[in-house]
């Protein structure tokens, strides 16, 4: 069986990514959950991923760790993970890559904290840059995909994933969001599995 390890629910983003995913594609696994930022934590982390780090997937002797490789990983098992038109799929695989490298002032001035709210926290140019961007891609996203479904790409996929912290994010701190990003985003919450990660994270101490 698939193992997946993870932190903090209520701070660990790049655990929400892979963890919604296989989820949502409705794989088996077991879940090794982490403390983080506490005495042992890196040597505990260290038992499963080489980089020091989580998430990390273990399969058998396999092992994968960065949220976005994990969810390409899972995609190979269940390839409804990612869009079935190649053009949409190369886009949305150009979002998720988006994510994974950018947005540095959004993660630096607004964590996700979802057991907190926070809606008059102050936006600097460079947050308000970032936050502009991922509503213009929620927008194009939608826009284009609402026939298919709900979600960004119409039905659920990676892409979703990757962007499932920045859900809480806009929770969090409040942040407005047009109509069809915040029909999207309203989706998002309502999911099952979004509803299951955000419980767990505010019973954590």
């Amino acid at each position: 069986m698939l193992k997946l390890v993870i932190g903090d629910r209520n701070y660990s983003s790049w655990s929400l990514r892979p963890w919604l995913a296989i989820k949502q594609a409705k794989l088996p696994f077991e879940e090794i959950f982490i403390r983080l930022r506490e005495t042992g934590t890196k040597a505990a982390i260290f038992k499963y991923s080489p980089s020091g780090k989580v998430p990390c997937l273990i399969d058998g002797d396999t092992v994968v760790w960065e949220s976005l490789a994990i969810c390409e990983y899972l995609a190979e098992s269940e390839p409804s993970l990612w869009p079935a038109d190649r053009r949409a799929r190369a886009e949305a695989r150009s979002v998720c890559a988006e994510m994974h490298s950018g947005f540095g002032a959004l993660r630096q001035n607004l964590p996700m904290q979802i057991s907190a709210s926070k809606p008059y926290e102050e936006r600097n140019a460079e947050v308000k840059a970032d936050l502009a961007r991922i509503v213009k891609i929620w927008e194009s996203c939608r826009a284009r995909f609402a026939a298919g479904g709900p979600f960004l790409f119409g039905p659920f996929t990676i892409a979703d994933a990757m962007y499932a912290p920045v859900v809480w994010r806009f929770v969090t701190y409040a942040v407005d969001a047009p109509a069809a990003s915040r029909a999207w985003l309203d989706t998002m919450c309502a999911l099952p599995a979004m509803q299951e990660w955000r419980a767990a994270a505010l019973a954590e101490k």
